[in-house]
């Protein structure tokens, strides 16, 4: 008789998954949501990102593997009860494919921050620009820098910026005539991250 307990395996992996990729999901949740600083508050969960990785690898395999040998040790045709849709490996399929989009989520994300514009700065003199650094915490991953980069090239007046995440910092030349360091801090505050310094 199949027992139902191997249908359960498989939800430690998908918390894993949903951890491992929390720390790109947040930033868009907030900005969806407005809700800012909400993305910095899971930053500190990308070290461990390998880590939540392998253990979610680890755990569908121990559900794939419980699921198959339920049904080899299956010898009675006659006590065989339906398996239902919560049970079946049509569910366990779907939940890891959801875990493995979750998973991969900081690979395909910047498509869904869009490319920044740069900006024609033809008509505007060299001189006239003004150039402001910003220390911004709470990227969580590389692919922050590109979501930072996006929403402040939308930004009317900014030339060009530039992110690092090794470094924390948001490199921004901008006209001073059309916006102002402090409006560029807000509208990184806006999207869920920190900025703790302006040189």
């Amino acid at each position: 008789m199949i027992t139902t307990n191997t249908n359960k395996s498989w939800i430690p992996g998908l918390l894993a998954a949903l951890a491992a990729s929390l720390c790109c999901i947040t930033p868009m949740v907030a900005l969806l949501g407005g809700v800012s600083g909400l993305a910095s508050s899971f930053s500190w969960i990308e070290p461990a990102r390998p880590y939540l990785i392998g253990f979610t690898v680890l755990v569908f395999a121990f559900a794939w593997y419980r699921q198959y040998n339920s049904k080899a040790q299956t010898n009675d045709c006659c006590d065989v009860k339906p398996v239902s849709f919560w049970q079946s490996k049509k569910f366990l399929l779907i939940v890891t494919v959801l875990s493995a989009i979750l998973i991969a989520f900081p690979y395909y994300s910047s498509v869904l921050y869009g490319a920044p514009k740069q900006s024609s700065a033809l008509t505007i003199q060299q001189s006239d620009l003004k150039w402001v650094q910003l220390t911004v915490r709470g990227m969580g991953c590389a692919d922050c820098t590109k979501h930072i980069d996006g929403v402040l090239s939308k930004v009317p007046g900014v030339v060009k910026v530039s992110t690092s995440f090794e470094k924390a910092q948001t490199s921004v030349n901008y006209d001073p005539k059309k916006t102002s360091a402090d409006s560029l801090k807000n509208k990184i505050a806006q999207i869920g991250y920190q900025v703790t310094a302006v040189k």
